[in-house]
């Protein structure tokens, strides 16, 4: 039983914190002007910056997927990526957010291959 309870246990620390990421978005979306590619781009853009300060490992380890798969969660691979790639140099600081991504970035780009490929889109009827 103990087994099951640290499992709801993960799995409601991931749902508070992703929640809470997107609860925030949906704020920024609510209460200003900005497009939904800025808010993206912003959003990515804590993740680097809070990876940089060294805060975001902390809510990874706590949250897991929760923090990991929110966009900012993906500006968090690609500064460590780049950190550890950093060590080998300047050529292994801009690879290394590429090769730290490279699995998540071919799984997106297969899965709209099989879908666009499944399904037909339509434009939407004004």
């Amino acid at each position: 039983m103990s087994d099951y309870l640290t499992l709801l246990a993960m799995f409601g620390k991931a749902f508070l914190v992703g929640g809470a990421i997107c609860t925030i978005a949906q704020i920024v979306i609510n209460f200003t002007k900005l497009t939904s590619g800025r808010i993206l781009v912003f959003f990515m853009l804590a993740g680097v910056a809070l990876e940089a300060l060294g805060v975001y490992d902390y809510l990874v380890a706590f949250a897991g997927a929760g923090a990991t798969v929110p966009i900012s969660g993906f500006g968090y691979l690609l500064a460590r990526g780049a950190m550890r790639g950093a060590q080998r140099g300047l050529f292994g600081a801009l690879t290394g957010a590429l090769s730290a991504a490279s699995a998540g970035i071919t799984a997106a780009i297969l899965f709209a291959f099989v879908f666009a490929l499944i399904f037909r889109p339509k434009s939407k009827k004004n």
